[in-house]
């Protein structure tokens, strides 16, 4: 039996890997991918999406919506300074390719709303479009199976600011209508789980890239600036939380430890802006997500070194790729 799901995403690096597996993985049945305004500009990230269906051979298989294009009532801050293009300088020519013409706001209420109660949501970027469809349609969450959600930190350090994560920074306002909407919330956050579990060294990179298939060499090339990033700030090898995020949906085997937290964004302090204050249970609070504490990290190196090892002929050719 496979496990439907949509991916939201901000294209860049590890959101191209998350995309792999959506469409590699046999238990995984990818049916759309929305586009939320994140890593990098808008059209590149639209760009690397293409590009990376490309290489799985899959271009015109999954439809690709665009999403919101800012977050919610701020100004958008981009990762370009870790992310690059988020592609590597991998290019590809995409004439004759358009996205949906379909908001991809009005697509996740569509497709919940086709599939009621079936289809998981995997949630990768700032969570724009996820609030946005539950502003427009409030019954939006009881027609998910589950969310899960890429962000914050369990009381630890953020990685764009001393108190956030990324993607909560983005668009906190986005992040707290969520948590407070009624999902069945499954939480992957950056730290202290991405930073220590899913972490691969150099010599796991290059045992990754070793299959040399194309989407193994494409891994490798979108990869290496995040990875040399990580590294100037003393992270010791690639980060990869937005592939452990479709990891975990398809493979819950995967999860080591977890736990019920009630968890909430900071909108309102400049100084605290997207902390996601996690509370383990001794503050009273009603538990509103599942928090994942730790998993096995071999099982998903060995995981994400067999996909990439996965013969494909790419749709269209990829600029660059050696």
């Amino acid at each position: 039996m496979t496990i439907p799901f949509i991916l939201d995403t901000d294209t860049a690096q590890d959101d191209c890997v998350a995309i792999l597996l959506g469409l590699l993985d046999p238990i995984a049945d990818l049916r759309a991918i929305t586009m939320v305004a994140g890593n990098v500009g808008f059209e590149q990230q639209t760009e690397n999406a293409l590009m990376t269906l490309s290489v799985a051979g899959a271009l015109g298989t999954c439809p690709v919506f665009l999403g919101c294009r800012r977050p919610m009532v701020r100004q958008w801050v981009s990762a370009e300074n870790v992310h690059g293009d988020g592609a590597g300088g991998l290019s590809m020519d995409a004439a004759g390719i358009t996205p949906e013409s379909e908001h991809g706001v009005d697509a996740l209420l569509r497709l919940t709303a086709e599939s009621p109660g079936e289809l998981n949501i995997v949630a990768i970027g700032p969570l724009t479009n996820i609030a946005m469809a539950v502003v427009k349609d409030p019954s939006f969450p009881k027609r998910v199976k589950s969310l899960y959600i890429m962000g914050g930190s369990n009381n630890a350090r953020g990685n764009i600011t001393a108190a956030a994560e990324f993607n909560f920074y983005v668009d906190p306002d986005a992040a707290k209508i969520v948590f407070g909407a009624g999902f069945e919330i499954t939480v992957i956050p950056w730290e202290p789980l991405t930073v220590r579990d899913a972490l691969f060294s150099r010599n796991q990179m290059a045992e990754i890239a070793a299959s040399a298939t194309p989407v193994a060499k494409f891994f490798a090339s979108v990869c290496e600036a995040t990875l040399e990033f990580d590294e100037s700030v003393g992270i010791p090898g690639s980060s990869h939380p937005d592939s452990l995020s479709v990891a975990l949906l398809l493979h819950p085997e995967f999860i080591t430890e977890s736990a019920a937290y009630a968890v909430d964004i900071e909108a309102d302090s400049e100084l605290t802006r997207g902390y996601s204050a996690m509370s383990w249970g001794v503050h009273d609070l009603k538990p509103n997500a599942r928090v994942i504490e730790a998993i096995d990290s071999q099982a998903f190196f060995s995981y994400i070194r067999d996909q990439m090892a996965s013969p494909t002929t790419p749709s269209r050719p990829i600029i660059g790729l050696k």
